[in-house]
């Protein structure tokens, strides 16, 4: 079977070093490893719109800012397709008849959309479309027969309720429909980057993030505000690492090379741990490595956008010849499970005969 790759993002805002650490970084090394025949990468802008309903200028602004920095990170619409997933008219088709496989209760033990919806503040009052994203979800992911859905650990009942779904279904029709398998990145630091202020979840309206796009004096004031250890008061007071912001992007950023470039009197970053673990190190010193790593990491992504910024109707070309490749493969898969839910009439030509047979 051929491996894909289905992945993506909603469009409410510019992405950001969670998203590059925790998705995009890894989405370029798949890319580029030659082991996937197909990589789709979803701008999910429909499921956007499910709790920005009343801001769809939100939505629709925000396209090009995700498709620029999908790009500038290193997605290549060469050899992968990016697509803007309200243009795919068979994935809300295939969601209609998949839904018809899940029960509601099902749906309210999808720990994800319990979390989701608890954090929106949508207990009350819970839109149907937020509701029923995980079936929405299935069917972005079964459009494209993807194999391999790169996911944080907090993603993983969805993807679950997919192969769900995706049984169900085959069980029930025909074997059509192709089971996914998560991927989870390997590093912990990697799946849930805390913002800057130290709060586990790096969001705009908080105003804790450093996004990709941020020019070099932004990301250095954002570092030097970084939340560290408050009860490291001097520099000779010892550390403590466990919540420590600094150390956690270092965590997910730092490579050894950058020690040998930056701060070469340290051999690695365990060393520089013990060090501040047992006092003598200052946050100022530990935040100035820092710059200088994501600096390192940061600089070749704002080129490129700014590069790609100068033509921005090529960008939309390449969103609408991707979505075009990506209606092709979705209208695919909806013509067999329209064929194995035994609702293709007008293709049935056996149908149409023994029906003529039977009014002879």
């Amino acid at each position: 079977m051929d491996k894909i790759i289905l992945t993506g993002d909603r469009p409410t805002g510019r992405l950001h070093v969670g998203h590059y650490v925790g998705s995009l970084r890894r989405r370029v090394e798949l890319q580029n490893s030659g082991e996937y025949k197909k990589n789709f990468i979803m701008i999910a802008d429909a499921q956007a719109l499910t709790d920005n309903i009343e801001n769809p200028e939100k939505v629709r602004q925000n396209i090009i800012e995700v498709a620029l920095d999908y790009m500038a990170c290193g997605l290549d619409p060469i050899k992968s397709t990016l697509f803007i997933q309200s243009q795919i008219s068979e994935l809300c088709e295939l969601t209609f008849y998949y839904m018809d496989l899940v029960t509601v209760a099902r749906l309210q033990r999808n720990p994800t959309v319990k979390s989701e919806i608890q954090m929106r503040n949508f207990e009350a009052s819970i839109p149907v479309g937020f509701f029923t994203y995980p079936i929405s979800q299935a069917a972005d992911i079964t459009a494209f027969k993807a194999t391999t859905v790169p996911v944080g650990s907090d993603q993983l009942p969805m993807i679950e309720q997919t192969r769900e779904i995706v049984h169900k279904f085959n069980t029930v029709y025909a074997p059509v429909l192709v089971e996914p398998a998560a991927l989870v990145p390997k590093s912990e630091a990697c799946q849930r980057l805390p913002g800057i202020d130290g709060k586990a979840k790096m969001s705009k309206s908080l105003g804790n993030c450093i996004y990709l796009a941020d020019s070099a004096d932004e990301v250095r004031t954002k570092i030097m505000s970084m939340y560290t250890d408050p009860l490291h008061l001097q520099v000779s007071d010892p550390g403590h690492l466990e919540g420590n912001t600094v150390f956690i992007y270092l965590d997910a950023f730092c490579r050894q090379e950058h020690f040998e470039r930056y701060l070469p009197e340290y051999g690695s970053l365990d060393e520089l741990k013990a060090h501040y673990q047992r006092g003598g190190l200052g946050d100022v010193k530990v935040k100035r490595f820092l710059i200088n790593v994501m600096q390192e990491v940061l600089e070749p992504i704002r080129t490129r956008r700014k590069e790609l910024e100068k033509d921005i109707p090529a960008v939309y070309e390449i969103l609408k010849k991707g979505s075009e490749e990506a209606r092709q493969a979705a209208a695919q898969t909806l013509s067999e499970v329209k064929t194995a839910m035994r609702i293709n009439y007008f293709e049935d030509q056996e149908l149409i005969r023994a029906q003529s047979a039977r009014y002879e």
